[in-house]
């Protein structure tokens, strides 16, 4: 098997993404329609939450869910929204999103998150019959990370088991992938336990499809070079077009669904940051097919917009640190 041949499944297989504006027409976000119909939970993971191009992204996949496929719950990783008061905002309107997100965990203050709360806000405002709510996040012992990742997972099934709500979370690609032994770098010793994306699978079957949002290089905020040559990353880079979307459940040759299926890296930014060590920071113990459902692939990556300024992009070279658990 050879790269050229997983290129050639790409190119045929590939749709283009032509925007990342939210407020564009969802036409090249179709195909996605289909593949997603019947799931009860959709979860997109980003690589990293500091990229403009993969929060906006999220924003546009999670009105293509509501508007067009019923999604009445959003989950928002890493903060409880009846905390920060964006489950009341969606509620009343009372507010401001920029405000109340500036008391949020630093990958969450971003205008792009303001954008698709103000989305949601106006949706209850056109439905207010058929609304969409925030799934309230339960507290868990600090800094441990298994229960953390079950306790996430819980409020995914309580909240579909009380209201049979389709989900929709938004969160980071270490906690939506089917992960039952994922490993997340660079710790010490590394971090492998089972993820929330697990539990999810375990419990909802394929009605949880796993979105993974990919990039191969850009500023997020910081420079992010090109990934090493065995990242699945550099191959995904290295045909179709500059953005696409990859449904990796599709037909594909057998020397394909190997490659799929075999152990993979990716990459995976979290809470730190170093570009001199910028192999480290990736996913690890799984295969591309047990992780993910489908792939959303950029090439290249700009900075997220923060609505507070306390975290501007820091020079090349520094280890930059953002509290994501």
């Amino acid at each position: 098997m050879t790269k050229t041949e997983i290129h050639r499944w790409i190119a045929r297989c590939a749709h283009p993404l032509t925007t990342t504006d939210p407020a564009a027409p969802p036409t090249d976000l179709r195909p996605l329609l289909d593949a997603v119909r019947d799931a009860e939970v959709v979860a997109v993971g980003s690589a990293t939450r500091q990229a403009h191009e993969l929060a906006a992204l999220s924003h546009r996949i999670l009105r293509l869910l509501v508007e067009h496929l019923g999604f009445r719950a959003v989950v928002l990783e890493g903060d409880d929204p009846e905390r920060l008061g964006l489950g009341a905002y969606l509620r009343t309107g009372e507010g401001d999103p920029r405000e109340l997100l500036a008391d949020a965990r630093p990958f969450l203050r971003l205008e792009e998150v303001a954008d698709a709360v103000r989305w949601l806000r106006a949706y209850n405002s056109a439905h207010p019959d058929d609304p969409v709510r925030f799934v309230a996040a339960s507290p868990y012992p600090p800094h441990d990370h298994v229960a953390g990742e079950r306790a996430m997972a819980q409020d995914v099934i309580r909240r579909h088991e009380r209201t049979r709500d389709k989900v929709f979370y938004w969160g980071g690609l270490g906690h939506t992938v089917s992960g039952s032994a994922r490993t997340t770098y660079p710790t010490t010793p590394p971090a492998a336990h089972r993820n929330v994306g697990s539990h999810l699978r375990e419990h909802f079957g394929d009605g949880y499809v796993s979105i993974a949002l990919t990039f191969h290089h850009g500023n997020a905020p910081y420079p992010v070079p090109a990934p090493p040559p065995e990242f699945a990353d550099t191959v995904l880079a290295g045909a179709g077009p500059d953005a696409y979307l990859l449904d990796l459940r599709v037909d594909a040759p057998e020397s394909v669904r190997r490659w799929l299926a075999a152990p993979a890296r990716t990459r995976l930014i979290g809470p730190a940051y170093d570009p001199a060590d910028n192999a480290a920071y990736c996913l690890s113990g799984g295969s591309l097919a047990e992780w993910c459902d489908i792939v959303l692939h950029f090439r290249e990556v700009t900075p997220v917009r923060f609505v507070t300024p306390e975290h501007p992009a820091p020079a090349p070279g520094r280890v930059v640190r953002f509290r994501h658990d």
